[in-house]
């Protein structure tokens, strides 16, 4: 599948202001980046680096007054997603070095209040990819998706005490139930073709079977048209951006993601 994505933010700037930016997607191995363009106006100097899990960043210094970026690719992405019924859960021991860092608690995913909903949930299922399919189908089923109420990031804690909550906070509470199992978890923020309303998007993906699974419990089936721009521990990891000073909420956003007919090429 053949997606054009991007994004579009407009600041009005009131003080000179540093911004980090997450916005530009890399190839891997369920996308390849096939071209991508990322515009300033007015035009400032960009310094980007790769961070501590592998995500493209965009440091910059915004000038006062009206400040907008524009970022958009074409991406290959995979025509259909991976499931894989009665993948085995992978010892603690046995976890390449890089993966651990995905069981610990986290700023949004508290693990140690879980145990015993966990069990709960994943009666009966064999270990590994099934127990967190029967968490991805708990969370789909007992919490309810309240879109436009995402102001304020909650931990997977309040999430399961709310019963409510949007896609950052669904990832948040499936992060948190995989890690009590030890299975190891991370939050995935992108785009998803077809997604209503359009927006951002988060999800999560689960380790089993020597490799990454996605999961995504705001969808009632998990359909190829995913983009991965950031991964991390949780929303702190995965911010669009971040910016330092006063608060600067922008003035309009603007997502796209549309699929491009290659036959008609």
């Amino acid at each position: 599948m053949k997606l054009q994505v991007g994004c579009d933010f407009t600041f009005d700037i009131n003080a000179t202001t540093p911004f980090v930016f997450m916005l530009r997607p890399r190839s891997g191995a369920q996308q390849w980046v096939e071209r991508e363009e990322f515009v300033l106006v007015p035009e400032v100097q960009v310094h980007q680096f790769t961070d501590t899990f592998g995500n493209y960043c965009q440091r910059l210094l915004a000038p006062v007054g009206r400040f907008t970026i524009r970022s958009s690719a074409t991406v290959h992405t995979a025509d259909h997603m991976d499931r894989a019924e009665g993948a085995p859960f992978v010892e603690v021991q046995n976890l390449p070095d890089d993966v651990l860092q995905y069981l610990l608690p986290s700023r949004y995913c508290e693990v140690e209040h879980f145990g015993d909903l966990t069990s709960s949930i994943t009666a009966g299922q064999t270990p590994g990819y099934d127990q967190v399919s029967a968490i991805e189908n708990w969370i789909r089923s007992e919490m309810h998706y309240s879109y436009g109420n995402s102001e304020a990031i909650a931990s997977a804690d309040e999430v399961c005490s709310r019963k409510s909550g949007v896609c950052r906070d669904f990832a948040h509470l499936g992060i948190a139930l995989c890690r009590s199992l030890a299975i190891p978890a991370r939050m995935v923020a992108g785009y998803r073709h077809q997604l209503e309303p359009m927006d951002m998007h988060a999800w999560f993906e689960a380790y089993v079977a020597d490799r990454w699974y996605t999961f995504d419990a705001t969808q009632e089936k998990l359909q190829s048209g995913y983009i991965t721009i950031g991964i991390g521990r949780d929303a702190a990891d995965v911010a669009v951006y971040n910016q330092f000073g006063p608060p600067i909420y922008p003035m309009s956003q603007h997502v796209r993601v549309e699929r491009i007919n290659e036959s008609s090429q």
